[in-house]
Protein backbone atom coordinates (compact mmCIF):
# COMPACT_ATOMS: atom_id res chain seq x y z
CA UNK A 1 0.00 0.00 0.00
CA UNK A 2 1.23 3.53 -0.72
CA UNK A 3 2.29 5.53 2.33
CA UNK A 4 0.14 8.47 1.24
CA UNK A 5 -3.27 9.83 2.14
CA UNK A 6 -6.35 8.97 0.14
CA UNK A 7 -7.78 11.72 -2.10
CA UNK A 8 -9.85 14.28 -0.23
CA UNK A 9 -12.91 13.50 -2.36
CA UNK A 10 -12.71 9.75 -1.75
CA UNK A 11 -15.84 7.90 -0.67
CA UNK A 12 -14.74 7.29 2.91
CA UNK A 13 -16.24 5.59 5.92
CA UNK A 14 -16.44 7.74 9.07
CA UNK A 15 -13.88 6.50 11.61
CA UNK A 16 -14.54 7.59 15.19
CA UNK A 17 -11.55 7.68 17.52
CA UNK A 18 -12.94 6.86 20.95
CA UNK A 19 -10.96 6.75 24.18
CA UNK A 20 -11.77 4.03 26.71
CA UNK A 21 -12.66 6.53 29.43
CA UNK A 22 -15.04 8.36 27.06
CA UNK A 23 -16.66 5.33 25.48
CA UNK A 24 -19.72 5.17 27.73
CA UNK A 25 -20.58 8.80 27.02
CA UNK A 26 -20.03 8.30 23.29
CA UNK A 27 -22.09 5.14 22.98
CA UNK A 28 -24.95 6.63 25.01
CA UNK A 29 -25.57 9.06 22.14
CA UNK A 30 -25.79 6.31 19.51
CA UNK A 31 -28.77 4.43 18.13
CA UNK A 32 -29.93 1.38 20.01
CA UNK A 33 -28.79 -0.95 17.21
CA UNK A 34 -25.27 0.54 17.34
CA UNK A 35 -25.08 0.12 21.13
CA UNK A 36 -26.16 -3.51 20.91
CA UNK A 37 -23.72 -4.24 18.10
CA UNK A 38 -20.76 -2.77 19.99
CA UNK A 39 -21.75 -4.66 23.12
CA UNK A 40 -21.89 -7.89 21.14
CA UNK A 41 -18.48 -7.17 19.62
CA UNK A 42 -16.98 -6.38 23.02
CA UNK A 43 -15.70 -3.02 21.84
CA UNK A 44 -14.92 -0.64 24.72
CA UNK A 45 -12.36 1.80 23.30
CA UNK A 46 -9.32 -0.29 24.23
CA UNK A 47 -6.09 0.91 22.68
CA UNK A 48 -5.73 -0.39 19.13
CA UNK A 49 -9.14 -2.06 18.97
CA UNK A 50 -11.15 -1.58 15.80
CA UNK A 51 -14.74 -2.33 14.86
CA UNK A 52 -17.02 -1.85 11.87
CA UNK A 53 -20.67 -1.04 12.60
CA UNK A 54 -23.26 -2.08 9.98
CA UNK A 55 -26.12 0.08 8.83
CA UNK A 56 -29.69 -1.01 8.19
CA UNK A 57 -28.71 -2.59 4.86
CA UNK A 58 -25.92 -4.62 6.45
CA UNK A 59 -23.13 -2.62 4.81
CA UNK A 60 -20.63 -0.82 7.09
CA UNK A 61 -21.98 2.55 8.16
CA UNK A 62 -19.14 3.67 10.41
CA UNK A 63 -15.97 2.41 12.07
CA UNK A 64 -14.48 2.84 15.50
CA UNK A 65 -10.87 2.92 16.64
CA UNK A 66 -10.02 2.52 20.29
CA UNK A 67 -7.77 5.19 21.82
CA UNK A 68 -7.33 3.56 25.22
CA UNK A 69 -6.56 5.67 28.27
CA UNK A 70 -3.97 8.39 28.72
CA UNK A 71 -1.91 6.00 30.82
CA UNK A 72 -1.89 3.41 28.05
CA UNK A 73 -1.06 5.97 25.37
CA UNK A 74 1.86 7.23 27.43
CA UNK A 75 3.45 3.80 27.16
CA UNK A 76 3.69 3.84 23.37
CA UNK A 77 3.34 5.81 20.17
CA UNK A 78 1.01 5.86 17.19
CA UNK A 79 -2.11 4.52 18.88
CA UNK A 80 -4.20 5.04 15.75
CA UNK A 81 -1.72 2.92 13.76
CA UNK A 82 -2.65 -0.09 15.88
CA UNK A 83 -6.29 0.31 14.87
CA UNK A 84 -5.29 0.82 11.23
CA UNK A 85 -3.68 -2.61 11.26
CA UNK A 86 -6.91 -4.11 12.58
CA UNK A 87 -9.26 -2.45 10.08
CA UNK A 88 -10.17 -4.13 6.77
CA UNK A 89 -9.23 -2.65 3.43
CA UNK A 90 -11.10 0.53 2.69
CA UNK A 91 -10.90 4.29 2.95
CA UNK A 92 -11.64 6.08 6.19
CA UNK A 93 -12.22 9.64 7.33
CA UNK A 94 -11.14 10.35 10.88
CA UNK A 95 -13.65 11.84 13.33
CA UNK A 96 -11.91 13.00 16.50
CA UNK A 97 -11.15 15.93 18.76
CA UNK A 98 -7.40 15.64 18.17
CA UNK A 99 -5.58 18.76 17.01
CA UNK A 100 -2.03 19.99 16.57
CA UNK A 101 0.90 17.73 17.36
CA UNK A 102 -1.29 14.88 18.59
CA UNK A 103 -3.23 14.80 15.32
CA UNK A 104 -0.04 15.02 13.26
CA UNK A 105 1.48 12.10 15.17
CA UNK A 106 -1.53 9.88 14.65
CA UNK A 107 -1.83 10.77 10.96
CA UNK A 108 1.86 9.93 10.47
CA UNK A 109 1.47 6.71 12.42
CA UNK A 110 -1.35 5.67 10.11
CA UNK A 111 0.86 6.16 7.05
CA UNK A 112 3.75 4.32 8.69
CA UNK A 113 1.46 1.38 9.45
CA UNK A 114 1.32 0.72 5.70
CA UNK A 115 5.08 0.11 5.55
CA UNK A 116 6.18 -3.41 4.72
CA UNK A 117 9.60 -4.59 3.57
CA UNK A 118 8.48 -6.81 0.72
CA UNK A 119 11.60 -7.01 -1.44
CA UNK A 120 11.94 -10.75 -0.88
CA UNK A 121 8.41 -11.84 0.05
CA UNK A 122 4.99 -10.36 0.63
CA UNK A 123 4.59 -8.78 4.06
CA UNK A 124 1.60 -7.53 6.00
CA UNK A 125 1.39 -3.76 6.23
CA UNK A 126 -1.95 -2.05 6.79
CA UNK A 127 -4.34 -2.10 3.83
CA UNK A 128 -6.59 0.66 5.17
CA UNK A 129 -6.30 4.17 3.75
CA UNK A 130 -7.02 7.48 5.45
CA UNK A 131 -8.17 10.78 4.03
CA UNK A 132 -5.85 13.48 5.37
CA UNK A 133 -7.55 14.83 8.52
CA UNK A 134 -8.52 18.48 8.49
CA UNK A 135 -5.72 20.56 10.01
CA UNK A 136 -2.94 18.19 8.93
CA UNK A 137 -0.24 19.36 6.51
CA UNK A 138 -0.58 16.35 4.23
CA UNK A 139 2.47 17.19 2.11
CA UNK A 140 4.70 17.38 5.18
CA UNK A 141 3.40 14.18 6.73
CA UNK A 142 3.75 12.29 3.45
CA UNK A 143 7.31 13.60 3.01
CA UNK A 144 8.23 12.41 6.49
CA UNK A 145 6.70 9.00 5.85
CA UNK A 146 8.59 8.66 2.56
CA UNK A 147 11.87 9.56 4.24
CA UNK A 148 11.25 7.04 6.99
CA UNK A 149 10.38 4.36 4.42
CA UNK A 150 13.69 5.00 2.63
CA UNK A 151 15.59 4.61 5.90
CA UNK A 152 13.80 1.37 6.74
CA UNK A 153 14.31 -0.12 3.29
CA UNK A 154 18.04 0.60 3.34
CA UNK A 155 18.55 -0.90 6.80
CA UNK A 156 16.38 -3.94 6.14
CA UNK A 157 18.21 -4.88 2.95
CA UNK A 158 20.84 -7.54 3.69
CA UNK A 159 24.47 -6.72 3.03
CA UNK A 160 24.57 -9.04 0.02
CA UNK A 161 22.34 -6.47 -1.69
CA UNK A 162 23.40 -3.37 0.27
CA UNK A 163 27.15 -2.99 0.08
CA UNK A 164 29.03 0.25 -0.61
CA UNK A 165 28.06 0.07 -4.30
CA UNK A 166 24.36 -0.24 -3.54
CA UNK A 167 24.48 2.43 -0.85
CA UNK A 168 26.11 4.73 -3.37
CA UNK A 169 23.36 3.89 -5.87
CA UNK A 170 20.67 4.73 -3.30
CA UNK A 171 22.27 8.09 -2.53
CA UNK A 172 22.82 8.81 -6.23
CA UNK A 173 19.18 8.01 -6.98
CA UNK A 174 18.05 10.39 -4.25
CA UNK A 175 20.32 13.12 -5.63
CA UNK A 176 18.90 12.63 -9.12
CA UNK A 177 15.33 12.73 -7.83
CA UNK A 178 15.82 16.12 -6.19
CA UNK A 179 18.41 17.68 -8.48
CA UNK A 180 21.29 17.53 -6.00
CA UNK A 181 24.95 17.39 -7.00
CA UNK A 182 26.73 14.12 -6.33
CA UNK A 183 30.34 13.06 -6.02
CA UNK A 184 32.15 9.91 -4.89
CA UNK A 185 35.78 9.36 -3.91
CA UNK A 186 36.51 5.67 -4.18
CA UNK A 187 39.15 3.04 -3.55
CA UNK A 188 42.78 4.17 -3.66
CA UNK A 189 41.64 7.68 -4.58
CA UNK A 190 40.81 7.97 -0.89
CA UNK A 191 44.54 7.87 -0.19
CA UNK A 192 45.53 10.38 -2.85
CA UNK A 193 42.78 12.74 -1.69
CA UNK A 194 43.65 12.31 2.00
CA UNK A 195 40.96 10.12 3.54
CA UNK A 196 43.33 7.56 5.06
CA UNK A 197 41.13 6.16 7.82
CA UNK A 198 38.16 5.50 5.52
CA UNK A 199 40.56 3.64 3.25
CA UNK A 200 42.19 1.70 6.10
CA UNK A 201 38.89 0.41 7.45
CA UNK A 202 37.48 -0.59 4.06
CA UNK A 203 40.53 -1.81 2.17
CA UNK A 204 40.23 -5.47 3.24
CA UNK A 205 36.87 -5.88 1.51
CA UNK A 206 36.41 -6.89 -2.11
CA UNK A 207 33.92 -4.01 -2.25
CA UNK A 208 35.86 -0.77 -2.44
CA UNK A 209 35.48 1.84 0.32
CA UNK A 210 34.29 5.29 -0.68
CA UNK A 211 33.15 8.69 0.50
CA UNK A 212 29.76 9.77 -0.82
CA UNK A 213 29.18 13.53 -1.06
CA UNK A 214 25.78 15.02 -1.95
CA UNK A 215 24.91 18.73 -2.01
CA UNK A 216 21.52 20.40 -2.43
CA UNK A 217 20.29 23.98 -2.08
CA UNK A 218 22.13 27.26 -2.59
CA UNK A 219 20.48 29.56 -0.05
CA UNK A 220 20.16 29.58 3.72
CA UNK A 221 22.32 28.19 6.52
CA UNK A 222 24.75 25.37 5.82
CA UNK A 223 23.63 22.04 7.26
CA UNK A 224 25.97 19.05 6.97
CA UNK A 225 24.77 15.53 7.79
CA UNK A 226 27.34 12.79 8.25
CA UNK A 227 26.16 9.17 8.37
CA UNK A 228 28.10 6.04 9.25
CA UNK A 229 27.92 3.72 6.26
CA UNK A 230 29.49 0.48 7.48
CA UNK A 231 27.52 -1.86 5.24
CA UNK A 232 28.65 -4.91 7.18
CA UNK A 233 30.89 -5.17 10.23
CA UNK A 234 32.67 -8.43 10.92
CA UNK A 235 34.64 -6.68 13.64
CA UNK A 236 37.75 -6.98 11.50
CA UNK A 237 40.65 -8.90 13.03
CA UNK A 238 38.93 -8.45 16.41
CA UNK A 239 36.18 -10.55 14.88
CA UNK A 240 32.75 -10.46 16.44
CA UNK A 241 31.17 -13.63 17.83
CA UNK A 242 28.34 -14.94 15.69
CA UNK A 243 25.59 -13.62 17.95
CA UNK A 244 27.00 -10.10 17.73
CA UNK A 245 27.45 -10.28 13.95
CA UNK A 246 23.86 -11.28 13.25
CA UNK A 247 22.44 -7.76 12.92
CA UNK A 248 25.43 -6.09 11.33
CA UNK A 249 23.53 -5.38 8.13
CA UNK A 250 22.16 -2.46 10.14
CA UNK A 251 25.59 -0.97 10.84
CA UNK A 252 24.92 1.46 8.02
CA UNK A 253 21.85 2.71 9.90
CA UNK A 254 23.41 6.14 10.40
CA UNK A 255 23.77 6.64 6.66
CA UNK A 256 20.25 5.31 6.08
CA UNK A 257 18.88 7.76 8.63
CA UNK A 258 20.66 10.83 7.23
CA UNK A 259 19.50 9.88 3.72
CA UNK A 260 15.94 9.60 5.01
CA UNK A 261 16.30 12.97 6.74
CA UNK A 262 17.81 14.48 3.61
CA UNK A 263 14.84 13.23 1.61
CA UNK A 264 12.46 14.95 4.03
CA UNK A 265 14.41 18.22 3.84
CA UNK A 266 14.53 18.25 0.04
CA UNK A 267 10.91 17.18 -0.42
CA UNK A 268 9.82 20.02 1.85
CA UNK A 269 12.17 22.45 0.06
CA UNK A 270 13.66 23.83 3.26
CA UNK A 271 15.85 26.90 2.90
CA UNK A 272 19.15 25.27 3.75
CA UNK A 273 22.39 24.45 1.99
CA UNK A 274 22.33 20.74 2.63
CA UNK A 275 25.35 18.49 2.43
CA UNK A 276 25.35 14.73 3.10
CA UNK A 277 28.63 12.89 3.67
CA UNK A 278 28.67 9.10 3.95
CA UNK A 279 31.85 7.07 4.42
CA UNK A 280 30.69 3.74 2.96
CA UNK A 281 32.82 0.69 3.79
CA UNK A 282 32.68 -2.96 4.70
CA UNK A 283 34.83 -3.92 7.70
CA UNK A 284 36.22 -7.24 6.51
CA UNK A 285 39.13 -9.58 7.13
CA UNK A 286 41.96 -10.30 4.72
CA UNK A 287 45.73 -10.06 4.55
CA UNK A 288 45.66 -6.28 4.26
CA UNK A 289 43.15 -5.62 7.06
CA UNK A 290 44.16 -2.99 9.58
CA UNK A 291 45.39 -4.47 12.86
CA UNK A 292 45.25 -3.92 16.59
CA UNK A 293 48.13 -1.67 17.68
CA UNK A 294 48.34 -0.04 14.24
CA UNK A 295 48.53 3.73 14.37
CA UNK A 296 46.50 5.51 11.71
CA UNK A 297 46.74 9.15 10.72
CA UNK A 298 43.48 10.97 10.07
CA UNK A 299 42.77 13.59 7.42
CA UNK A 300 43.65 16.41 9.84
CA UNK A 301 46.93 14.82 10.94
CA UNK A 302 45.77 13.42 14.28
CA UNK A 303 47.15 9.97 15.04
CA UNK A 304 44.93 7.18 16.32
CA UNK A 305 46.08 4.01 18.06
CA UNK A 306 43.91 1.02 17.13
CA UNK A 307 43.11 -1.00 20.21
CA UNK A 308 40.10 -2.73 18.69
CA UNK A 309 39.35 -3.08 14.98
CA UNK A 310 35.68 -3.45 15.91
CA UNK A 311 35.59 0.24 16.86
CA UNK A 312 35.80 1.18 13.19
CA UNK A 313 32.77 3.43 12.80
CA UNK A 314 34.38 6.34 14.60
CA UNK A 315 37.43 6.03 12.33
CA UNK A 316 35.53 6.45 9.06
CA UNK A 317 33.38 9.18 10.57
CA UNK A 318 36.49 11.06 11.71
CA UNK A 319 37.77 11.66 8.17
CA UNK A 320 34.29 12.64 6.99
CA UNK A 321 33.82 15.06 9.89
CA UNK A 322 37.15 16.76 9.18
CA UNK A 323 36.12 17.14 5.56
CA UNK A 324 32.71 18.48 6.52
CA UNK A 325 34.19 21.00 8.96
CA UNK A 326 36.42 22.41 6.23
CA UNK A 327 33.29 23.83 4.63
CA UNK A 328 32.44 25.69 7.86
CA UNK A 329 28.78 24.60 8.15
CA UNK A 330 26.40 26.40 10.50
CA UNK A 331 25.44 23.02 11.96
CA UNK A 332 27.07 19.63 11.49
CA UNK A 333 25.29 16.51 12.68
CA UNK A 334 26.42 12.89 12.64
CA UNK A 335 24.34 9.76 13.03
CA UNK A 336 25.78 6.34 13.67
CA UNK A 337 24.99 2.92 15.07
CA UNK A 338 28.12 3.43 17.11
CA UNK A 339 28.13 1.78 20.53
CA UNK A 340 26.52 -1.02 22.47
CA UNK A 341 26.99 1.19 25.52
CA UNK A 342 24.23 3.48 24.25
CA UNK A 343 21.80 0.57 24.11
CA UNK A 344 22.69 -0.50 27.63
CA UNK A 345 22.13 3.05 28.82
CA UNK A 346 18.79 3.88 27.18
CA UNK A 347 17.54 0.75 25.41
CA UNK A 348 16.45 0.41 21.77
CA UNK A 349 13.72 3.07 21.61
CA UNK A 350 15.60 6.18 22.70
CA UNK A 351 18.23 7.89 20.56
CA UNK A 352 20.91 9.42 22.80
CA UNK A 353 22.54 12.52 21.38
CA UNK A 354 25.37 14.86 22.23
CA UNK A 355 25.56 18.54 21.39
CA UNK A 356 28.00 21.32 22.16
CA UNK A 357 25.25 23.92 21.65
CA UNK A 358 22.58 24.25 24.35
CA UNK A 359 20.13 25.99 22.02
CA UNK A 360 20.37 23.22 19.42
CA UNK A 361 20.01 20.56 22.11
CA UNK A 362 16.96 22.28 23.60
CA UNK A 363 15.36 22.59 20.16
CA UNK A 364 15.88 18.89 19.42
CA UNK A 365 14.59 17.80 22.82
CA UNK A 366 11.45 19.93 22.52
CA UNK A 367 10.83 18.75 18.96
CA UNK A 368 11.22 15.10 19.96
CA UNK A 369 8.31 15.46 22.36
CA UNK A 370 6.14 17.12 19.76
CA UNK A 371 6.67 14.51 17.05
CA UNK A 372 6.97 11.34 19.12
CA UNK A 373 10.61 10.63 18.26
CA UNK A 374 12.23 10.03 21.66
CA UNK A 375 15.76 11.29 22.27
CA UNK A 376 17.90 11.92 25.33
CA UNK A 377 20.75 14.38 25.64
CA UNK A 378 24.01 12.91 26.90
CA UNK A 379 27.05 14.90 28.05
CA UNK A 380 30.29 15.64 26.28
CA UNK A 381 31.87 15.01 29.69
CA UNK A 382 35.31 16.58 29.42
CA UNK A 383 36.92 14.82 32.42
CA UNK A 384 36.67 11.64 30.31
CA UNK A 385 38.86 13.14 27.58
CA UNK A 386 41.89 11.51 29.21
CA UNK A 387 40.34 8.10 28.57
CA UNK A 388 40.75 8.51 24.80
CA UNK A 389 44.39 9.66 25.01
CA UNK A 390 46.67 6.59 24.97
CA UNK A 391 50.00 8.43 25.11
CA UNK A 392 51.63 6.70 22.15
CA UNK A 393 49.27 8.50 19.73
CA UNK A 394 46.92 11.46 19.91
CA UNK A 395 43.83 9.28 20.37
CA UNK A 396 42.74 5.75 21.27
CA UNK A 397 39.88 4.28 19.25
CA UNK A 398 38.79 1.84 21.99
CA UNK A 399 39.60 2.86 25.57
CA UNK A 400 40.07 -0.05 27.93
CA UNK A 401 37.74 -0.70 30.84
CA UNK A 402 34.39 -0.40 29.13
CA UNK A 403 33.18 2.57 31.15
CA UNK A 404 31.21 5.39 29.45
CA UNK A 405 31.61 3.84 26.01
CA UNK A 406 29.07 6.06 24.27
CA UNK A 407 30.48 9.22 25.85
CA UNK A 408 34.09 8.42 24.97
CA UNK A 409 33.06 7.62 21.39
CA UNK A 410 31.28 10.97 21.14
CA UNK A 411 34.30 12.77 22.58
CA UNK A 412 36.48 11.01 20.01
CA UNK A 413 34.27 12.24 17.17
CA UNK A 414 34.15 15.78 18.52
CA UNK A 415 37.93 15.99 18.17
CA UNK A 416 37.43 15.90 14.40
CA UNK A 417 34.41 18.19 14.08
CA UNK A 418 36.41 21.42 13.92
CA UNK A 419 36.36 24.54 16.04
CA UNK A 420 33.90 26.58 14.02
CA UNK A 421 31.02 24.14 13.49
CA UNK A 422 28.23 23.59 15.99
CA UNK A 423 28.30 19.82 16.31
CA UNK A 424 25.65 17.30 17.34
CA UNK A 425 26.06 13.51 17.34
CA UNK A 426 23.39 10.77 17.55
CA UNK A 427 24.34 7.27 18.75
CA UNK A 428 21.33 5.41 17.35
CA UNK A 429 20.27 1.76 17.31
CA UNK A 430 18.36 1.81 14.01
CA UNK A 431 16.39 -1.34 14.75
CA UNK A 432 12.95 -2.15 16.11
CA UNK A 433 13.41 -5.44 18.02
CA UNK A 434 9.68 -6.24 18.28
CA UNK A 435 6.73 -5.02 16.24
CA UNK A 436 4.82 -2.02 17.58
CA UNK A 437 2.15 0.26 16.07
CA UNK A 438 3.62 1.99 13.02
CA UNK A 439 6.97 0.26 13.60
CA UNK A 440 7.25 -3.32 12.40
CA UNK A 441 10.19 -5.38 13.54
CA UNK A 442 13.26 -4.36 11.55
CA UNK A 443 15.05 -1.21 10.49
CA UNK A 444 13.75 2.08 11.83
CA UNK A 445 14.73 5.73 11.73
CA UNK A 446 15.64 7.44 15.00
CA UNK A 447 16.16 11.12 15.64
CA UNK A 448 15.46 12.26 12.07
CA UNK A 449 11.94 13.53 12.71
CA UNK A 450 13.08 15.35 15.85
CA UNK A 451 15.91 17.02 13.93
CA UNK A 452 13.60 17.98 11.07
CA UNK A 453 11.16 19.63 13.44
CA UNK A 454 13.98 21.37 15.32
CA UNK A 455 15.70 22.86 12.27
CA UNK A 456 13.66 26.09 12.06
CA UNK A 457 14.65 27.00 15.62
CA UNK A 458 18.16 25.56 15.48
CA UNK A 459 19.06 27.32 12.23
CA UNK A 460 16.73 30.31 12.35
CA UNK A 461 14.78 29.30 9.26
Amino acid sequence: MPMTFAPADADALPLYLVAADQFEDWVADQADATRKWLEAQGFSGALGAACLVPGADGAPALALAGYGTAAHRARGRFALAAAAMALPAGTYRLQSDLTGDALDQEALGWLLSAYAFDRYREQGGSVAQLVAPEGVDAKRIEAIAAGEALTRDLINTPSSDMGPDELEDAASGLATEFGASFDVIKGDDLLTQNFPMIHAVGRASTRAPRLIDMRWGDTGPKLTLVGKGVCFDTGGLNIKPGASMGLMKKDMGGSATVLGLARMIMALDLSVQLRVLIPAVENSISGNAFRPQDILTARDGKTVEINNTDAEGRLVLADALVYGAEDKPDLMLSMATLTGAARVAVGPDIAPFYSDDDAVAAAITAAAGRVGDPVWRMPFYEPYEAMIEPGIADLDNAPKGGFAGSITAALFLRRFAGDTARYTHFDIYGWQPASAPGRPKGGVGQGARAVLDALPEALGL
